[in-house]
């Protein structure tokens, strides 16, 4: 069976290059995979609204919580289809962030945990209502908050400008106590954590992920 196996964590984790090890290990083993990250900048309107009011270009709308959860989630919506047919042509897809990015980001932002009525929307916005594929595993990339500020920061010299988000160090924090809840609940799929600042044995996680349903 096909897996769908999403990698979360922090601004600066190094969530993209998790997923370039994974996928060249994964071809290793003669694996068929192919990836997608969110938000689709670029390439969906939705993400580039995101972006925009990110940088603080579209006026007050960055300050609604609801309302960029949802403009990130129709990103996904409008690539649910995309997302079916990776699944029917490849043994796993990788998704550098997904439903749980959301989840915790917003409830981060109104400084509520995983157990909060902004998850319970967000579970009933992606999954129930838009029917979006759900994730067979989660692999949180797990770093210290000041490590992924100076990463972050580091590619900001490098590629962009930080984000209002990404320059905010008590959103990431409470955003990190989000998804290690999540890992510990097993919220929607079970997690697999790993630490980032030490290195991330990726064959020993391939191992994991193509065999193992349980939770680490």
């Amino acid at each position: 069976m096909p897996k769908l196996v999403v990698i979360e964590g922090l601004d600066g984790a190094g969530k993209r290059t998790l997923a370039d090890k994974l996928m060249i290990e994964l071809r290793v083993r003669n694996t068929s995979v192919t990836r997608l990250a969110f938000p689709r900048y670029g390439e969906d309107v939705h993400a580039d609204l995101v972006r925009d009011a990110m940088y603080l270009r579209l006026g007050d709308l960055v300050k609604s919580v609801y309302g960029m959860a949802v403009l990130f989630a129709l990103d996904r919506r409008a690539a649910a289809e995309r997302i079916r047919a990776d699944l029917a042509d490849n043994d796993v897809v990788l998704l550098d962030r997904y439903i749980a990015s959301n989840a915790a980001y917003g409830a981060a932002r109104l400084r509520e945990d995983a157990g909060g009525e902004f998850v319970r929307w967000v579970y009933a916005l992606e999954v129930e209502r838009f029917a979006l594929p759900v994730p067979d595993a989660h692999v949180l990339l797990r770093v210290p908050v000041d490590v992924a500020a100076e990463r972050s920061g580091g590619r900001e010299a490098a590629e962009r400008a930080r984000d209002s988000w990404e320059t905010d160090i008590g959103l990431q924090t409470r955003c990190a106590a989000v998804y290690d809840q999540f890992a510990r609940d097993g919220w929607l799929a079970p997690w697999h954590v790993v630490d980032g600042a030490a290195g991330v044995d990726c064959a020993k996680l391939t191992d994991v992920l193509l065999d193992s349903d349980g939770a680490d």
